[in-house]
């Protein structure tokens, strides 16, 4: 993240993505596959890195090797071809967006942390400073109901930020400045479409 003066002057908190190139790698039909979608390929690879079976994949399309492929199922039929190139010049200044990531993982963390209860008193003889407390019951029906929040794993999940507003569009460098956070942590792949609520917002605005 950094922060970026906008055209009023005010300082406006961003994260810089970089938001491709991305080749199609395949395109499915309706007709054919089922569904409608584009398959695309982001970050260069060495060769030697990729299977016979992936090397194949790619060169079908007369596309470069590529470190990850992702699947994107469109509502109707694609107007990409294979070997095209997908790029920030989709996106424009002001645009709505949603990013879809994973959260950074925490590991196993306990409730305070999990769930932020406020723990047991910190004194006067106390041996729960830090525990969930009561969980159960001591009568009917006598067990822990579903859902109880206990400690556990932490973060490492697919989480979706909506409504994130583009801030500046570089093609050059193939960059994106999006206003505020996203999931994850440096260097993690998310994926960038359309706001889906955009409408909603505006309106309510």
């Amino acid at each position: 993240m950094t922060q970026v003066y906008n055209g009023d002057n005010q300082l406006v908190p961003v994260t810089v993505i970089e938001a491709g190139p991305c080749p199609v790698v395949q395109v499915k039909n309706a007709k054919k596959d089922g569904y409608n979608a584009i398959q695309i390929g982001f970050s260069s690879q060495k060769p030697a890195r990729l299977s016979k079976g992936e090397l194949g994949h790619l060169k079908k399309a007369k596309v470069d090797p590529v470190s990850q492929l992702r699947e994107i199922r469109l509502p109707g039929p694609p107007d990409q071809k294979e070997g095209d190139i997908l790029g920030v010049s989709l996106f424009s200044e002001g645009e709505l967006i949603d990013i879809v990531g994973t959260t950074k993982g925490k590991g196993f963390q306990g409730v305070m942390k999990r769930y932020r209860v406020r723990g047991g008193p910190a004194t006067h003889g106390s041996m729960t400073h830090r525990r969930v407390g009561s969980i159960g019951l001591c009568q009917t029906p006598g067990h822990v109901f579903k859902n109880q929040i206990m400690p556990g794993h932490m973060g490492s999940v697919r989480r979706t930020i909506q409504n994130l507003r583009v801030v500046k569009v570089d093609e050059g460098k193939n960059l994106l400045l999006i206003r505020g956070s996203i999931p994850g942590a440096n260097g993690e792949t998310v994926l960038i479409r359309a706001a889906k609520k955009a409408r909603q917002k505006a309106k309510a605005a």
